[in-house]
């Protein structure tokens, strides 16, 4: 590839798919047809004569040369934009608070990738994590306590989805995960597969951020008949990687945040004996923030995270 013949808004085009993963919603972001996003892929990929992304049937997924290039190319057209374009936000000179609203679990996921991203821009920005007590998030967007809240919002997000482009709050996916069954690595349950009376019968420790006695594994179980026993119920993913490390209970965690419990080579993860809806984490906002120079600035920031820590 000669770079003196590449043209740059191809560069534009390829951020925002990797910022969507879909071609119609990169489509709408750039103001252009999904078929003028596709033929710009095209001439992209020939340019470098590598594949960057393989269509699926949710969107399209990056392959890890397009995941190598993002942060670089996006880093650069940061800085364009901001010497061309004064009027945005100005990360390195203006300064700026943003709450977000995250559990544990994702917080130790998305925030290392976030703070290496505004250390490299030399941000003034500041950013509080807020403690997440609740599967709906609405209301923090609503009355204002939080700028954006990232994490696994199923009845919220449905119900955003059902009122389409009047929903108040906004909402993008990030990533999503498979549930495992976690238990430590000496349990004497680590050395055969799983079936279901086994697990039923086994004693358990429960994640919930509301403090709720059971969950949706129980709600699971109940459609089979079946019921487990709770011994523990906490709410952060770190706590239950301790005590289920250091004890013969069982719990249920997304494969992805194993590692932030902290306790990841003391623990092993086993296929469930029933089936369960993956886990979507979701970012919401405010549309009242949609267009706020910082605000977008931050949202852009929060999908590069999230974009790097499901790599």
């Amino acid at each position: 590839m000669s770079f003196r013949n590449l043209d740059l808004n191809l560069l534009r085009v390829f951020d925002a798919v990797m910022a969507e993963r879909n071609l119609t919603r990169a489509a709408e972001r750039l103001a252009m047809t999904q078929p003028a996003v596709s033929h710009a892929l095209k001439r992209l990929r020939e340019a470098l004569g590598e594949e960057l992304f393989v269509r699926q049937a949710f969107g399209m997924k990056p392959t890890s040369r397009a995941e190598g290039l993002w942060p670089e190319i996006r880093q650069a057209l940061d800085r364009l934009r901001a010497v061309l374009d004064p009027g945005d936000y100005q990360p390195a000179t203006e300064d700026a608070t943003f709450q977000i609203a995250m559990a544990d679990a994702t917080a130790a996921l998305v925030l290392p990738p976030l703070v290496a991203d505004l250390e490299s821009l030399q941000a003034r920005a500041r950013v509080h994590v807020l403690p997440l007590t609740t599967r709906d998030p609405r209301s923090l967007l609503e009355q204002g306590e939080a700028d954006f809240a990232l994490g696994y919002f199923p009845q919220a997000v449905a119900a955003l989805q059902g009122q389409g482009q009047l929903a108040a709050i906004r909402h993008h996916r990030l990533y999503e995960s498979q549930y495992v069954c976690v238990m430590r690595r000496d349990h004497p349950l680590a050395q055969a597969p799983l079936d279901l009376d086994t697990y039923c019968a086994a004693h358990h420790l429960l994640v919930s951020f509301s403090g709720r006695p059971h969950g949706f594994v129980d709600e699971s179980l109940a459609a089979l008949g079946r019921s487990r026993r709770i011994v523990l119920t906490v709410n952060q993913f770190f706590t239950a990687g301790r005590v289920v490390a250091q004890s013969d209970l069982l719990t249920v965690l997304p494969a992805r945040f194993v590692s932030a419990t902290g306790y990841r080579s003391g623990l092993v993860e086993r296929p469930l004996p029933l089936a369960l809806a993956p886990v979507h984490v979701d970012m919401l906002w405010h549309m009242r923030d949609e267009d706020r120079p910082s605000l977008r600035w931050m949202r852009e920031r929060l999908l590069l995270a999230a974009a790097l820590a499901a790599a």
